[in-house]
């Protein structure tokens, strides 16, 4: 977009900040979202974002690009793959923008050796509640909000600018699809290949997983090659990803092909398997429907009307059926939990299949992080392997209980010192949410860059969805 472009959408920013009344509810002005929490609708215009989509510079000798906020990493990865680079993680869905995956975390198949999104930040811009755009780095004076500014989801500020690293690729990504029977065998496995950064004397340079029942998960190793002879998968029209890795499990580990542009993106043509809840994954259907409405921006587009004149529910009403509750998170737990966790779920929510994705806080820690909590409102261990579980569909409702399934995703989570990410609906108690994300270091931080309290607080934003 060029720096004046830039500036002139800063400009903007900033003026429609002014023009928000003291009392008003400061939200951005985005026609798109990733986030699955019911809010109150806002009374005021939002802050103009619109000259902040997109990338700003890239340097191809330093691995680094300058990018706006608002950026996607749709946009970000077009702009650095000519160049053979791309975001240390690349979350799963284009439309997620940098500023997003930041404040709001973000996670992907490279996590297990480059942790998330934020920690490949080298500097950042941040638009704070006082109205103010400060640059935060690791050693600046700024450097409580750099660390602190993850997993605050807009309430001590919006990113304006990021500088982040960026790591070599090559063009294509060779898969292997290792069947499991049971879910020990998977996970001492990921364990083992988390460790080595490799598999059967080969590397290993991305990780994730599928669980489809008890008896049938899968772990999906790829490999970056530069071999032009190998024949390549394409999952942007009638094929589906995610059917394309079962295989009988008699059979030899299943391999496969794609370009690492269609890697990057392999999970956004179906919304991992959600486009299944739209008839799309019907051959019929599928093969009638454009292609530009194969990702997931579009899917979440009819989510949100079905949000908003209660479609499913209406429709279930009319087969007799009761309505639905939505399930729609990522929890993280740690790896020698994974077990636990996973064979609860089974047991206890109707919902398949499971997304696994191990992760680690990158090595060494930025300079001046606190080695013991150095993002201290989402507080993963460094050294620890994690793994996230993501799960993603809906379950009929608890009778005179809402939210009961959620309730009890967090309760396990806690038991077994996890997280979870929060995107999506919340149902913790003050307390317990304020002991799980930041606590007095929120406020304290909340205090020193949003002093007036224009911007909501972190659980009246992710738990009482205003």
């Amino acid at each position: 977009m060029g720096p004046s472009v830039y500036e002139q959408g800063v400009t903007r920013l900033l003026e429609s900040y002014r023009a928000i009344p003291p009392d008003g509810t400061v939200r951005l002005a985005k026609k798109t979202s990733n986030l699955f929490r019911r809010r109150a609708a806002n009374p005021h215009p939002g802050l103009d974002v619109s000259g902040l989509g997109g990338v700003v510079s890239v340097d191809p000798n330093a691995r680094t690009a300058e990018v706006a906020g608002m950026c996607t990493y749709e946009d970000l990865v077009a702009a650095t793959l000519p160049y053979g680079l791309a975001p240390l993680v690349v979350p799963q869905l284009k439309t997620i923008t940098l500023g997003g995956a930041v404040t709001g975390l973000g996670i992907e198949s490279t996590s297990f050796r480059s942790g998330l999104p934020h920690e490949s930040v080298l500097e950042i811009d941040v638009l704070t509640g006082a109205g103010e755009i400060i640059t935060a780095t690791p050693t600046n004076e700024h450097a409580d909000l750099f660390f602190g500014f993850p997993n605050s989801y807009g309430t001590l500020g919006y990113s304006v600018r990021l500088k982040i690293e960026l790591e070599p690729v090559k063009p294509f990504v060779e898969l292997r699809h290792v069947r499991f029977t049971d879910l020990e065998s998977l996970v001492s496995t990921m364990t083992l290949i988390v460790d080595k950064k490799s598999y059967d004397g080969m590397p290993v340079d991305y990780l994730d997983g599928v669980v489809f029942s008890a008896d049938e998960s899968y772990l999906v190793l790829g490999r970056q090659t530069d071999d032009e002879s190998i024949p390549l998968s394409d999952y942007t029209g009638n094929d589906i990803y995610y059917r394309s890795i079962q295989h009988d499990p008699s059979a030899t580990p299943k391999t496969d092909r794609l370009t690492i542009h269609d890697y990057l993106w392999r999970w956004d043509t179906d919304w991992f398997w959600c486009s299944r809840a739209f008839g799309t994954q019907n051959p019929k259907i599928r093969r009638f429907w454009p292609r530009r409405w194969l990702r997931s921006s579009f899917y979440w587009k009819l989510i949100a009307l079905d949000h908003r004149y209660n479609i499913g529910d209406r429709l279930g009403a009319r087969k007799g059926l009761p309505p639905s509750e939505r399930v729609v998170q990522d929890i993280e737990v740690p790896i020698d939990r994974t077990v636990e966790f996973v064979d609860w779920f089974l047991e206890n929510v109707p919902i398949e299949p499971i997304w696994l994705c191990p992760l680690r806080l990158r090595e060494p820690l930025p300079p001046g992080a606190d080695p013991h909590r150095p993002w201290p409102l989402y507080p993963l261990d460094p050294g620890r392997t994690y793994v996230n579980v993501g799960f993603w569909s809906a379950v009929p409702v608890t009778p005179d209980q809402p939210g009961y399934a959620n309730r009890q995703i967090e309760k396990r989570v806690a038991e077994l010192d996890g997280h979870k990410s929060l995107y999506s609906e919340s149902f913790y108690p003050p307390e317990e949410f304020a002991q799980l994300y930041g606590g007095k270091r929120y406020g304290q931080l909340k205090a020193k860059y949003d002093p007036q309290s224009r911007l909501l607080d972190l659980y009246s934003k992710a738990v009482k969805s205003q």
